[in-house]
């Protein structure tokens, strides 16, 4: 399997000469490298605050594939002189209720993300930087390693590319690369919090055209600031988009496919393959992935394991989406009775867009040696 996915990696590469059209990178939402980028509204300076506030709350969002900041054209600063054009101020909250309705069960608050910090470009528009901080604790890291998350700068002076220096979330496998603040859940799918949702300090080039996108890096093997490179790690990802050249007009689809290979204590590849399609209110993805050990955001693991999930929504209003997914995910191969399927649905009400956001899902966990669980969670999402 890992051959297969190493040899697809390498011959996609070479179609991206073929795409003649200049595209805007797009990056996701936590290496957006403008602070400008998903506004609410156009930023004038001869706005009063008040008026600034009035406009806010009068614009609609209707675009929830990005982010927008709520107080994006408050709290951006433009500098008349000097190496910084703009400064940009944010925060990011997330959190739930996560109720576990079997008997015996507990009522938690969990807090998904509390963040703040700067982002913005400097003098002449091609270089930007982020300086993203983490206020919430992780279990078993002291304050000071979870709290610099994204700290890096960018490059996007070679058309269609932005070059990228930093610690930053790698490409591991498409939903475990994407920002909290754009998944559909409020839990990520099981391979994606096992394999992927992990930020290590490196050097990306990220690429995009009208019909292929590609995220490659190499970075340490160290997460949380824990050791000063005890490996290396090569992290890629791929995105074929045959539909690229159409603008939307039969919908967008996705074909994407990646690797993860490195050493931290032991050697370790995750392998993995995405499809996803949208038209209009419509939605639907899989994704499949298999570990040789990895080296995600919980932990470093020696196990073979592997997963998929598949997930349909549907828009009813511009501003309620309707979910489903279901989650199958083997830990260790080596154990085959232990399998964990969850059976998931939601609901997403934007009150604007992604940058106020309310989420209720629901969760029968299925498993075939730990007890079945059913769980009731009700999530905010604040960006600011």
């Amino acid at each position: 399997m890992k051959y297969f996915l190493l040899v697809f990696v390498l011959l996609i590469l070479p179609l991206s000469a073929f795409a003649i059209e200049e595209v805007l990178l797009e990056v996701d939402d936590n290496l957006k490298p403008e602070a400008s980028a998903g506004k609410i509204f156009d930023e004038d300076d001869e706005l009063t605050l008040y008026e600034k506030i009035q406009d806010i709350k009068a614009k609609e969002v209707k675009d929830t594939n990005s982010s927008a900041y709520l107080l994006d054209g408050i709290l951006t600063k433009k500098f008349a002189s000097g190496p910084i054009e703009t400064m940009h101020l944010f925060g990011y909250y997330r959190g739930a209720v996560d109720m576990d309705l079997s008997e015996g069960g507990d009522t938690l608050y969990d807090f998904n993300a509390i963040q703040a910090g700067i982002n913005g470009k400097f003098r002449g528009g091609q270089n930007f930087y982020e300086a993203r901080f983490r206020f919430d604790p992780v279990e078993g890291y002291s304050f000071l390693q979870t709290m610099p998350i994204d700290i890096y700068v960018a490059n996007a002076s070679i058309p269609h590319h932005t070059i990228i220096l930093g610690n930053t979330r790698t490409p591991t496998g498409y939903e475990g690369s994407r920002s909290d603040t754009i998944i559909p859940f409020i839990l990520r799918s099981q391979i994606s919090r096992n394999f992927g949702n992990t930020r290590k300090v490196g050097l990306r080039v990220k690429g995009n055209y009208d019909l292929i996108e590609y995220d490659l890096g190499g970075y340490s093997s160290d997460t949380y600031f824990r050791e000063f490179f005890p490996g290396a790690e090569f992290s890629g990802w791929v995105n074929l988009k045959p539909l690229g050249k159409t603008r939307g007009k039969y919908g967008n689809l996705t074909l994407g496919g990646g690797i993860t290979a490195g050493n931290n204590v032991t050697d370790y590849f995750v392998g993995g393959l995405y499809a996803g399609y949208e038209y209009k209110n419509f939605m639907a993805n899989f994704e499949y992935a298999s570990a040789d050990g990895y080296n995600g955001a919980r932990m470093i693991s020696t196990n073979q394991a592997e997963g998929f999930y598949s997930t349909v929504g549907y828009k009813i209003t511009p501003k309620l989406q309707l979910l489903a997914r279901y989650d199958h995910y083997i830990p260790d191969k080596n154990f085959s009775d232990d399998i964990r399927r969850e059976y998931s649905a939601g609901l997403n009400y934007f009150i604007k867009g992604q940058a106020v956001k309310i989420m209720l899902n629901y969760v029968f966990c299925q498993n075939d040696i730990l007890e079945d669980s059913h769980r009731l969670m009700l999530g905010t999402q604040l960006l600011l």
